[in-house]
């Protein structure tokens, strides 16, 4: 369901597909992350997806003109994830807020995996 605002003109409408496409791009800026990860995993094995698929790897409730977010992200091996999941809370959250205007009730930052560079 798309949010939706009000003013003095009419309604804004948002899709969700809009709100993960910021979520994503806003993620990938985070350091630390090597990328988002396809929400459907089988076996266990998670898929990196490339640039032009990242709002897959998102997932967007929204309710009225507050929005709640599923990141599913891959990060790298050797930095804490506490702090990078922390990271990529305070981006997207800056960001959809200042670039949609709607409320950002929760972001939900899950780590699907760890990536070893060779």
């Amino acid at each position: 369901m798309p949010a939706r605002t009000n003013n003095d003109y009419g309604y804004i409408n948002i899709d969700d597909s809009v709100i993960a496409t910021i979520a994503g791009l806003s993620a990938m800026e985070s350091y630390g992350i090597v990328g988002m990860a396809s929400q459907k995993a089988t076996d266990g094995i998670f898929e990196l997806l490339k640039r032009e698929n990242l709002s897959k790897g998102v997932k967007v409730y929204t309710d009225g003109s507050e929005v709640v977010i599923d990141l599913h992200v891959i990060l790298e091996y050797g930095i804490r994830i506490s702090v990078v999941a922390e990271n990529i809370i305070e981006k997207v959250k800056f960001n959809i807020e200042n670039l949609t205007g709607l409320k950002v009730r929760n972001i939900n930052v899950y780590v699907q995996g760890i990536r070893v560079e060779k």
